[in-house]
């Protein structure tokens, strides 16, 4: 696989990582429904065969399970660790409610708890999750508190995700920042005129999430599908997902098809594809839940798509 450097950090990552949102399962607000275990293990297994060196997860996806799972898989891998990425800042109560909290004493005791999930010495990217809401002074001590869990070893590297610049330049004045992680794909290209801009000029990476808009590009979607997920899964909730705009968006996932199959790749690598040709862009976090979903999206980064295909699909949204 291509790899790419991480902003100022020294790790060199592969153009997909594994991502670990929907393998938390269900049981929580933003689950994905029903996930059997064993079929994330395997998946993540796959995704490490197959060369990707890195894997993208938070404490909250399924409330810690998700990186428990990482856990697990990583100790049945029998190869080099991939390196380890988790975020910080959502914390959940014991009636499973999530609220964000940007307390220096709550990020460390998260961090110690993600160490102890995931069995790891040190989080190689640690990053906070979101900024906060309407207040932005928190954003410094905050910062400060990740730049001392990076000076104690805890951590390797820290990010931040879903951050604007004005919130990056602030945490910058504290600590280096290495990453940004944003929602970038052919419908969500919000981060695209200034954000990533900054970033490239600024050395700091970035690992898109949500490449395929959630699975609505991998090709899989149908109107019917979309009317039988479950009440369980976030995703029956999203505007992206229901009318108007779902019309539009099959419109789209359809055109990836067809450009697909001039590659004889799947829509899903097409639209993984997409993002990764923006020169801002470091590498994808690509979310699967089965070996299967592994082995049709993983190798996205291999294809380079032409300047008519680009327009084609770019096309459909004007």
């Amino acid at each position: 696989m291509n790899k790419k450097k991480l902003g100022n950090s020294d790790m060199e990552l592969t153009s997909t990582g594994f991502g670990a949102w929907a393998i938390g399962g269900a049981g929580w607000d933003f689950g994905w429904g029903h996930q059997e275990d064993d079929k994330s293990i395997n998946a993540i297994i796959r995704a490490l065969e197959l060369g990707v060196n890195w894997i993208d997860t938070a404490a909250v996806y399924g409330l810690g399970h998700s990186e428990e799972i990482v856990a697990k898989a990583l100790g049945r891998w029998k190869g080099a660790r991939p390196y380890v990425f988790t975020k910080c800042a959502q914390v959940w109560d014991k009636d499973k409610n999530i609220t964000l909290s940007h307390d220096p004493a709550s990020i460390k005791k998260e961090c110690e708890n993600s160490l102890k999930r995931l069995k790891v010495d040190a989080i190689d990217l640690y990053q906070i999750h979101w900024p906060p809401r309407n207040n932005d002074d928190k954003i410094e001590p905050a910062w400060e508190m990740m730049s001392q869990l990076k000076k104690e070893g805890k951590v390797r590297w820290i990010g931040v995700s879903n951050f604007n610049v004005n919130q990056i330049k602030r945490a910058q004045k504290v600590a280096p920042v290495t990453s940004l992680q944003p929602p970038y794909n052919l419908i969500n290209r919000n981060y695209e005129s200034e954000i990533l801009p900054y970033c490239r000029d600024n050395n700091i990476g970035v690992i898109v999430y949500s490449p395929m808009s959630s699975g609505l590009f991998s090709g899989a979607f149908s109107k019917e599908r979309v009317a039988n997920l479950p009440e369980d899964d976030w995703r029956s909730r999203s505007a992206n997902f229901l009318e108007p705009k779902l019309s539009k968006n099959l419109e789209l996932a359809e055109k990836l098809k067809e450009v697909g199959n001039k590659y004889k790749r799947s829509a899903g690598e097409i639209a993984i594809a997409w993002t990764l040709k923006n020169p801002a862009v470091t590498a994808a976090i690509v979310g699967a839940r089965s070996t299967d979903q592994v082995e049709g999206i993983i190798h996205a980064g291999e294809i380079k798509l032409s300047d008519k295909d680009i327009q084609e699909l770019e096309s459909i949204l004007k």
